[in-house]
């Protein structure tokens, strides 16, 4: 990805890898870019990782979040 995304708003966030890999999938089949920053510690398994989009994608990506039902 070549923009930085400093503006993007969080959409979702998980405990599963998974759950990220299905829902980025499917913001790319409707041609929404998404980035993600995985936040979570390996060593003790906790934490989340962060779904981003950009602010005009965002009500689009919610939709299809919802529908994922994740």
């Amino acid at each position: 990805m070549n923009e930085e995304p400093q503006n993007w708003e969080l959409v979702y966030t998980a405990d599963q890898e998974y759950k990220i890999v299905i829902i980025t999938d499917l913001l790319a089949e409707a041609e929404i870019v998404s980035h993600f920053i995985n936040k979570k510690d390996h060593y003790y398994n906790f934490g989340n990782i962060e779904l981003y989009v950009r602010p005009d994608d965002v009500l689009k990506a919610k939709l299809i979040i919802e529908k994922a039902k994740l």
